[in-house]
């Protein structure tokens, strides 16, 4: 009997541990929040796709800080980043989170809600309403199940924690002594996007509306509608400008980054009007771009997919 119980003690011990374990997972490497402005701090992550080496993480979270509160823009691809946004947001201030943004539908940027839900339970979590209703109607078990393959279950148990509270295009929110006003623009990364001007710190947060040195998916995008977001980017009074993706700079990077939609536009204009067809067109396009968005990360796997999507929005400018 001795034998029996002390088997079915180590048995339960070991899950036991397991199960914690699981449930308080971070990430192994650790991405230091770097103040950009007198409230607020940016976690750059690392510019690749999910992946195992990565642990899914790849976008830039954001926090303000207040007199009494803490503002947490897209905290991450899972429950593991968002604990290590937890952590750096502890190492700066004790004040609670009471706000959380979501800037658009791609899982990579919000799903590590759940962390800050589960910390602070009182928090809201705000996104532009088709978010919210593309995440409750499909998204969010989409991009779980995208993050869990391609981390190779590292994030398996993460849960989506939806926004529930819309935002519309020119709200201004005042917290404490900072004011936060939203620019929701339309069709252009996602359809589905916000950005965050922090006023007092002369801060704009993007979103993937642009990147800085990396290319991303632009299948739920249009060109037009994400050269119109960089115009109102650049028209607001920001200085600072937070990229999805990439390093914080100043009003280059959104100039940089509309420069290539507007030059990938133009060129598949042209080819287009030759005949050509996308794959023809492509190594032609190439050859005309700028040397330095050949050098960005992941150009070689996003550039075909971008000249089809360009196509695509030139034909049906025909119809």
């Amino acid at each position: 009997m001795k034998i029996i119980f002390y088997v079915f003690f180590l048995a339960f011990f070991l899950l036991s541990h397991v199960v914690f374990a699981e449930n308080n997972q971070i990430l192994t490497t650790t991405y230091p929040a770097k103040k950009i402005a007198p409230h607020t701090w940016v976690i750059h992550g690392p510019k690749g796709l999910p992946s195992v080496k990565n642990q899914g993480f790849m976008n830039n979270p954001v926090f303000i800080v207040t007199s009494h509160q803490v503002i947490v823009v897209d905290p991450g691809s899972s429950v593991q980043a968002g604990r290590m946004v937890l952590n750096e947001i502890k190492k700066i201030t004790q004040n609670p989170i009471t706000h959380v943004f979501a800037t658009h539908i791609h899982g990579d940027h919000w799903l590590g809600n759940q962390a800050l839900q589960e910390k602070y339970p009182q928090a809201l979590f705000y996104a532009h309403p088709k978010m919210i209703q593309k995440a409750h109607d499909y998204a969010a078990k989409q991009w779980l199940e995208i993050l869990n393959k391609l981390t190779k279950n590292y994030t398996k148990s993460t849960k989506a924690v939806i926004p529930s509270k819309a935002v519309i295009e020119g709200q201004k929110f005042i917290i404490d002594d900072i004011t936060i006003k939203i620019h929701a623009p339309e069709k252009a990364h996602s359809e589905s996007d916000i950005m965050l001007e922090i006023v007092n710190d002369k801060v704009l947060i993007l979103g993937d509306n642009v990147t800085n040195h990396r290319f991303g998916s632009l299948n739920d995008a249009t060109f037009k509608g994400n050269i119109a977001a960089c115009n109102k980017a650049l028209s607001t009074q920001a200085t600072i400008f937070v990229p999805g993706h990439g390093l914080t700079g100043g009003r280059e990077i959104v100039q940089q980054f509309k420069q290539y939609l507007q030059q990938l536009y133009q060129l598949a204009q042209k080819y287009y009007a030759d005949d050509l067809a996308d794959y023809e067109m492509k190594p032609l396009i190439i050859k005309d771009l700028p040397e330095q968005y050949l050098k960005w990360v992941d150009f070689n796997e996003n550039i075909g997919r971008h000249i089809i999507k360009v196509v695509q929005e030139i034909e049906e400018a025909e119809f």
